[in-house]
């Protein structure tokens, strides 16, 4: 969990954000989140090209952070269920617009990325 100062020394909560959900698949767990509590494997199955150790370790920062909870049922075989804390919910619902911007555009993100590996191609070769 994040405790310094310089989280927000900038007079904007952005910096706390981004510390938060930092990296490419924090965001995407928080939210397949939002909708309500998720195994492991439904995690693993809704965020296709993640890692176990990444995607294991992105679970512990998050709940580390407080935005998610781990709930170990003790049971055999084992179920352990993660869900939004209340300061979680707010987040991921912060992540929709992102989410929406990304669908609007689309296409034409994907004509600019086309593009800039086109040039990167050509620049490596």
């Amino acid at each position: 969990m994040t405790t310094s100062p310089e989280i927000c020394d900038t007079g904007c909560g952005l910096n706390a954000t981004l510390r938060v959900i930092s990296g490419k698949w924090k965001p995407l767990v928080l939210f397949f989140l939002r909708d309500g509590a998720k195994r492991y494997g439904e995690l693993k199955r809704l965020i296709p090209g993640v890692s176990d150790k990444v995607l294991i370790q992105s679970l512990k920062d998050l709940e580390a952070d407080r935005v998610l909870a781990r709930t170990d049922y003790q049971e055999v075989p084992p179920r352990v269920d993660y869900t939004l804390t209340p300061l979680g919910r707010g987040l991921a619902q912060a992540i929709i617009p992102l989410c929406t911007w990304g669908t609007e555009n689309a296409a034409e993100m994907a004509r600019i990325f086309a593009e800039q590996d086109a040039v990167s191609s050509r620049s490596a070769g």
